[in-house]
């Protein structure tokens, strides 16, 4: 029996601990370990929520900034049982819940200040807690981006840790433009202050950009014994540079992945999605699921500073109880840069796809939270467009109620690594209109399971998006038969995670299946 741990920042194998596509990953990848008779291991960050229903299991003592930390381990208990998988939390006062899904920290002045600090504490109990054999005699270890990556530093400097290098260890990137940047020296987030006694390999570990930093996401491809990224077309990609907005590449660490490649330790396999074990969703609940989240969110005072809106946003969808809209076209996702660059950039794009809509009695729906300009921006649109509903907050029934109700599902992402929205829409039979980028390559295939737009300019990838538009509401409206045989082949599709993960134990883990 092969046995693996997972450490990373986010796992929706147990409750409230998910942001985005990586808590997915972590969900399901070890479940397919199991049905093989592997044992699995997985743990995340308490961030001073997750361990109250669970069990202490032990305490890990460790030294930072010179001195004696003592970090809890608890055993926690799963959304689903499974056989031989594990789920456990780290909890040390330090490590806080951020404001974004009550994980990551937005530290607009000081980017990654707060999260190098819980990052750095949690990745040293888990090295502590390696070396103690909480988990047994590990073969795999399996990290994700770089709020982990400090494992490898510590494998590779740390003297009290020479141990991980008896196991071997699998670097996952979910996004490469989110690198994890901070001073070596001369602050309280910065390496020299948590780890005084040792020795940098400054060359090993520096931003090429910034001299004085460490690039954690540049560690985790340094160093770690095989590097994957989500989709085959997204390695492709970030072997070559950036060069926005038109390609979104290496984000200055091509070099890095270009060495990573050569030395064939660098590899691109696609995400999966779950087709199991689905958490179950009625139809015809769309409109009153979202009033139900809302009257909710209304009364968190967390959310009052956009009270007024929300109760905006209710009352827009009350009358689609009884006059529903001939045509919903959707989006769910963190409000970022990455996501809906191309409606900041080009707002009266947007406001043109809206006015398409209203005159087929149509609706585009987005549900996300994230950057307050992004929110800003989306709650004037919903302010002057009535058939734009921006649903400004989280709630799993009314994403559930999205990919089941949708007819059409949107995602214009200036880049994507692998994308499971698009995945998740598809296995509900939905079309998807995507920008052809990383993993979106991969598994829409234009006017056979959805609809894609690309463009060699910016300029020329707007006027696509547009015309993109267009010939879905006219293949919708005036052709059902090929709109209804795009429907069966996106519901056919099978991204399965059987097939990843016969991948994975291959190329990433090197264990012959």
């Amino acid at each position: 029996m092969n046995n693996f741990l997972f450490v990373a920042a986010e796992n929706d194998g147990i409750p409230k601990c998910k942001a985005g596509g990586m808590g997915d990953v972590v969900r399901d990848v070890p479940r397919q370990i199991s049905e093989r008779g592997d044992k699995a291991h997985i743990i995340v960050p308490s961030y001073s929520r997750l361990h109250q229903n669970g069990t202490l299991r032990t305490l890990l003592n460790f030294k930072l900034r010179g001195v004696t930390y003592t970090a809890e381990l608890y055993e926690v208990i799963p959304k689903k049982e499974f056989a031989n998988i594990h789920h456990y939390v780290i909890h040390h006062p330090e490590i806080e819940a951020g404001g974004i899904a009550h994980i990551y920290h937005d530290d607009p002045t000081e980017p990654f200040y707060t999260d190098f600090i819980k990052y750095v504490i949690f990745c040293t109990a888990v090295a502590e807690a390696i070396k103690k054999e909480c988990f047994g005699k590990l073969d795999v270890v399996h990290i994700h981006d770089w709020h982990t990556s400090l494992l490898l530093f510590l494998r590779a400097f740390h003297p009290g840790y020479r141990n991980l290098n008896q196991m071997r260890f699998v670097y996952t990137i979910h996004n490469l433009a989110i690198q994890g940047i901070r001073p070596f020296d001369g602050n309280y987030a910065s390496v020299k202050n948590w780890f005084p006694e040792i020795d940098l390999d400054y060359k090993v570990l520096m931003d090429y950009r910034y001299q004085d930093c460490i690039n954690l996401m540049a560690i985790g491809i340094r160093l770690a014994d095989a590097v994957h990224t989500v989709s085959p077309s997204y390695k492709e990609d970030i072997l070559h540079p950036s060069s926005p907005p038109e390609f979104i590449g290496g984000e200055g660490l091509e070099k890095d992945l270009q060495d990573a490649d050569n030395e064939g330790r660098l590899f691109g396999i696609l995400n999966g999605s779950n087709y199991q074990n689905i958490r179950e969703a009625e139809k015809g609940n769309l409109y009153r699921n979202t009033i139900t989240a809302i009257f909710q969110w209304l009364q968190e005072e967390s959310k009052k500073y956009k009270s007024d809106f929300l109760a905006h946003t209710g009352e827009k969808i009350v009358k689609f109880l009884t006059e529903p809209p001939a045509f919903v076209c959707s989006s769910v996702a963190r409000l970022t840069e990455q996501k809906f660059y191309f409606f900041k950039r080009s707002p009266e794009v947007m406001i043109a796809i809206l006015e398409k809509l209203s005159k087929v009695n149509g609706i585009l729906l987005i549900l996300g939270t994230g950057d307050p300009g992004y929110e800003k921006l989306f709650r004037e649109i919903s302010y002057s467009h009535k058939n734009f509903i921006f649903v400004n907050g989280q709630s799993e029934d009314v994403i559930d109620s999205i990919y089941l109700e949708s007819d059409l599902y949107f995602m214009p992402s200036l880049f994507e690594p692998c994308g499971i929205s698009q995945m998740l829409a598809m296995r509900n039979g939905h079309p998807c209109l995507v920008h052809h980028t990383g993993g979106l390559k991969d598994t829409v295939e234009h006017l056979r399971t959805g609809f894609i737009f690309d463009g060699d300019t910016y300029d020329q990838k707007m006027r696509n998006m547009e015309s993109a538009f267009d010939l879905v509401l006219d293949v919708f409206l005036n052709d059902k038969q090929t709109w209804e045989k795009i429907e069966n082949n996106a519901k056919e599709m099978r991204f399965t995670w059987k097939k990843s993960v016969d991948e994975y134990y291959t190329q990433l883990y090197s264990i012959s299946t």
